[in-house]
């Protein structure tokens, strides 16, 4: 990450800004990828007088607010269409459909905090686009969150300058932390339908062996 730091610095200031933009675009399709830091390293290019901070910020929303949308068409289009057809086994289809229920509910507020959780970003969307939410209303918030975290992580690097390492120790631990939370969650979820399904699959043998003895 430093060697790829020293190179950015090195740049054009206008290959920086198509950089800012490119790589908050990708994260939110192909993540993880190391965006968030690009940004403080941009940041800090700032307080160097090499970009400009309202440019840099605007580019990066952008970015990032593209991302979020081609997401949120591919669960739009295709969403469906691939948990339907049974790709992911370990996932129940009347489960999907509860969570498409659940989006439907709060996925405007889960927009809202999605820049903010680290490594979800493209779940998110695609779900959002398979509830089929407001295009208009998610495009907004999609964007006002990736304004907010984009804001203060450009803003840090600008304040800390060559100091970029530190928010990236933290940027790390924040990651991980957050993964580890949503990795539980998500065991919990599986651990608990495997139980409920294996019970039930008792209960109807059961049920099936009770009434052949009585026959």
């Amino acid at each position: 990450m430093e060697q790829f730091v020293n190179y950015l610095v090195a740049l054009n200031p206008l290959w920086i800004y198509c950089i800012a933009g490119a790589i908050a675009y990708i994260e939110n399709v192909f993540p993880p990828s190391p965006s968030d830091i690009i940004l403080v390293s941009a940041g800090s290019l700032v307080g160097l007088g090499r970009v400009d901070f309202a440019l840099l910020l605007v580019l990066s929303t952008i970015g990032s607010t593209a991302g979020f949308l081609t997401m949120y068409k591919v669960g739009d289009w295709f969403g469906l269409r691939i948990l339907e057809a049974g790709k992911f086994k370990y996932i129940p289809i009347e489960k999907v459909h509860k969570v498409e229920t659940w989006f439907k509910t709060y996925g405007y507020w889960i927009v809202i905090a999605n820049r903010f959780l680290a490594g979800t970003r493209a779940v998110v969307s695609f779900f959002t686009g398979m509830s089929e939410l407001s295009l208009w209303r998610t495009t907004i918030l999609s964007f006002l969150s990736s304004l907010i975290w984009n804001f203060i992580l450009l803003f840090a690097g600008k304040e800390l300058g060559q100091n970029w390492r530190v928010i990236y120790f933290y940027l790390e631990t924040y990651g991980r932390v957050v993964t580890i939370i949503l990795v539980l969650v998500v065991l919990i979820f599986v651990g608990r339908n495997y139980y409920k399904n294996r019970n039930r699959l008792k209960s109807s043998k059961n049920s099936t062996s009770k009434k052949l003895s009585n026959n």
